[in-house]
């Protein structure tokens, strides 16, 4: 680990499966959709990377209303059901905002068979994406969400489709489980260039009034504040054994969160309830706070902490 240098300020600077991103911090696939608009908002507000909303194969309208509830705890349990337009629509959108974007527009993918998980990727890296995001882990999508990310051998022949396919690089999302390190493994070896960790995690809330569950799906997926020491905990056990190239995501609220997931192992954090809570501009305040750490701790790059708890 280096000093700083006089007179200059510390880099932030990092990068992910040969990607390099201005800023180690960006948002969490979906919360934001596929518009120019929405990856301008990112980076003005300090942001690193855009990750799109994620996509099927087929235009999904989503579950039933409601689609949102707050914890007590202070985090969402939520189920939208992965609403979205279909691949060949949101390759249309995203080859404009790729175009548009001064910064790394990252799509992301859920799907079924092996061949639709192929097909999407394909078109979306022809639309110029600069990497691919695999949603192995949504809590409320039967067929091709956490189940199979739980699975490795089923890990594997997605990732393998997959990267074997591209030639930009495929990260996998994977959710909380007891299986996350041989999911993780498997996927690393099958040509997945990086990992994000984790996705909310599955959770069900109910109205003690109307005795009934809440949302209109019944189950959703928990995010925010409570499951950010799950997301640590992953992270760190994950970088322990691969050294892999990672995001995090889990419950990151500000700059303190970040660098807890950075030292576990990270080399740049996702937000996503928090956007929604606090609007964009935590992104914005996550990223000075990072800054202003760097500088205190006399370290001339983020890229000097990632990791480092493993060394205490």
């Amino acid at each position: 680990m280096e000093g700083l240098k006089a007179g200059l300020p510390p880099s932030l600077e990092t990068s992910l499966g040969g990607l390099r991103f201005p800023t180690p911090v960006g948002n969490a696939s979906g919360v934001l959709g596929w518009h120019p608009e929405e990856a301008r908002t990112v980076e003005e507000q300090g942001g690193g990377f855009f990750i799109a909303k994620s996509v099927t194969y087929n235009p999904r309208k989503g579950y039933p209303q409601p689609h949102m509830a707050p914890t007590r705890s202070g985090g969402l349990v939520n189920a939208v059901g992965l609403a979205n337009p279909g691949f060949r629509r949101a390759a249309e959108i995203l080859r404009e905002t790729a175009r548009r974007a001064g910064i790394p527009v990252i799509a992301s993918i859920a799907g079924g068979p092996p061949g639709e998980w192929v097909e999407m990727a394909s078109a979306l890296e022809e639309a110029g994406v600069a990497a691919i995001e695999l949603n192995l882990s949504c809590p409320h999508f039967k067929g091709g969400g956490l189940e199979l990310g739980q699975d490795p051998s089923a890990v594997k022949t997605v990732v393998y489709a997959v990267s074997s396919t591209l030639s930009i690089p495929v990260f996998a999302k994977l959710g909380f489980s007891d299986r996350v390190v041989d999911a993780s493994l498997v996927a690393l070896e099958a040509g997945a260039k990086g990992l994000t960790l984790i996705n909310s995690v599955r959770a069900l809330k109910i109205d003690i009034y109307t005795k009934k569950p809440i949302l209109g799906n019944i189950y959703g997926g928990l995010s925010g504040p409570p499951i950010h020491p799950l997301a640590v905990r992953t992270v760190y056990d994950v970088y322990r054994e691969t050294g892999a190239d990672i995001f995090a995501a889990g419950g990151v609220e500000d700059w303190e969160d970040a660098i807890e997931l950075m030292l576990a192992g990270a080399k740049a954090v996702q937000i996503g309830s928090s956007i929604v809570v606090r609007g964009p501009q935590v992104l914005r305040n996550v990223v000075e706070g990072i800054r202003r750490y760097l500088w205190v701790e006399g370290i001339d790059s983020v890229a000097h902490i990632v990791g480092l708890a493993h060394k205490a």
